[in-house]
């Protein structure tokens, strides 16, 4: 589920609510995007901005004032990862790729932390635009886990060299019911979507 489920009622794109409504329909994950700000917390928010506010350049006081569609405030990785303690569904962590790559670095170390501290390790799959915190994760990660670059959108064959490879293959953000089934065709391992329940009922088909 792509940022969650927030296509349903009192729902908004990577809010508490999506992630609980997520594990509510019973996907595989729940995606969700993380940025660091400038004092070192790490806040869950897709856009590297909210209105006029940078998320890097902010302090998590300022961002965590500010309201998501659906009323809640922005959430704290902290505060979304407790909820998740709660549920089942796995987390698909997306860090942002940021112009501060030394605040990115951090950022890997502090996720990686917490994530142990809460006892979410085998619970997370992590993807990221950004080679760098792509290679920090691999390195950082425990054993084991699966870590995601998010590229290759140029080139499709890729996902049978992927396999040829044992490794895996995720395709977003899909939404059309014609795109769905290609993916499902094609043998996608992941299909990372913000229509869920279409989905699924293709899925069971």
């Amino acid at each position: 589920a792509h940022r969650g489920y927030w296509k349903t009622e009192g729902s908004a794109q990577n809010s508490i609510r999506s992630l609980v409504k997520a594990d509510s329909i019973g996907v595989y994950g729940s995606e969700f995007d993380v940025w660091i700000t400038a004092n070192d917390k790490l806040i869950v928010n897709h856009d590297g901005h909210i209105g006029d506010l940078i998320i890097e350049n902010s302090t998590a006081a300022q961002i965590t004032a500010c309201k998501l569609e659906n009323g809640e405030n922005v959430p704290t990785l902290e505060q979304y990862l407790d909820a998740a303690k709660k549920l089942k569904t796995r987390l698909v962590f997306e860090l942002k790729s940021h112009k501060n790559k030394l605040q990115e670095t951090k950022a890997v170390d502090m996720l990686l932390k917490m994530i142990k501290d809460k006892k979410l390790d085998k619970r997370v799959d992590y993807i990221t635009f950004s080679l760098p915190a792509f290679v920090r994760l691999i390195q950082k990660a425990p054993k084991g886990t699966p870590v995601y670059y998010l590229n290759g959108d140029k080139h499709p064959e890729w996902r049978k060299r992927c396999h040829q490879l044992g490794l895996k293959a995720n395709v977003w953000t899909v939404n059309e019911q014609k795109d769905l089934q290609w993916c499902i065709d094609q043998g996608f391992d992941f299909i990372t979507t913000n229509e869920p329940v279409l989905l699924e009922q293709m899925l069971k088909k």
